[in-house]
């Protein structure tokens, strides 16, 4: 398998750039240029895990101003941080589970994994929700939707992760309990064990989604709040093809068909809701 070089339009739960103001989407440019960066330092196949803990390093000597290299990624985020005040960990944490990946980090519990998407996934939730200036309230289900939209990316792509970047992102106890080897990795079908352990991972990420469903309803932007139904539709949509497809038999991508019925149904619904306040009691 070869490198994959993934540009924004190749995600499947891509943001809506035309649906924000200009100064969000120099934000939010900054914000992914730096995140794609570091993420591609992590997932090279051609770097010694050594290697890639150097370049994250040095993506985070950029970020906070330790280096003098302007022109970086790291540093363009800073400055964009500084003028706006946002808090710098909706970056470095990122790097965190950047530096777990290059390091080849082995997952033994759900509980783990789940931990991992705090720090890989959430940040971005976080930063979204900062750009909109919504409350930390929204952070918690932000990230259970951060954590379902990285594992089924995951998912996706369990054998390019196991052949190319050497990782397994099913946890220890799930390989176990279904008896998943590494070969069942790698083959062109999917094998009966690695099934049951990807249904089960569907299962809880289902969970986690319905967690996350009270999001759109308290957040204030109405922008983002359709952005949040347009992703929730789509994520449907694609745990129900690895649900019943064959996720290594062939490349599971969702259709322009299924984008634009998630984009009518998310406007439809993200226009008619009506902001919930939560409550002492409804936390």
């Amino acid at each position: 398998m070869k490198k994959r070089e993934k540009q924004a339009g190749d995600e499947n739960f891509p943001v809506a750039f035309f649906m924000f103001s200009e100064e969000q989407k120099k934000l939010i440019k900054a914000y992914y240029r730096f995140a794609r960066e570091a993420d591609d330092i992590a997932d090279n196949p051609d770097l010694t895990p050594e290697q890639k803990l150097a370049g994250l390093q040095k993506a985070e000597d950029d970020l906070y101003g330790r280096n003098s290299d302007a022109d970086s990624a790291g540093a363009a985020l800073r400055r964009v941080f500084v003028e706006q005040n946002f808090d710098f960990s909706l970056a470095g944490d990122l790097l965190k589970a950047f530096r777990q990946d290059a390091s080849g980090f082995k997952y033994q519990t759900w509980g783990q994994l789940v931990d991992y998407c705090n720090y890989s996934a959430a940040p971005v939730g976080r930063f979204m929700l900062a750009l909109n200036n919504e409350s930390p309230s929204t952070y918690l289900p932000g990230a259970a939707l951060c954590a379902v939209l990285q594992l089924v990316n995951h998912i996706q792509d369990i054998k390019y992760d196991f052949e190319v970047l050497k990782r397994v992102y099913i946890p220890e106890e799930l390989r176990h309990k279904y008896k998943v080897g590494d070969s069942d990795l790698q083959q062109s079908q999917v094998t009966p064990g690695l099934r049951q352990a990807v249904d089960e991972m569907l299962e809880k990420l289902e969970g986690l989604l319905k967690d996350a469903g009270i999001l759109p309803q308290i957040v204030q932007s109405r922008i983002l709040k359709i952005e949040i139904y347009v992703i929730i539709y789509l994520t449907k949509y694609m745990i129900y093809k690895l649900k019943y497809k064959d996720f290594l038999a062939k490349e599971l991508k969702l259709s322009k068909f299924e984008r634009g019925k998630a984009f009518i149904k998310g406007l439809v619904r993200g226009l008619l809701t009506r902001r919930k306040t939560l409550t002492s009691k409804g936390l």
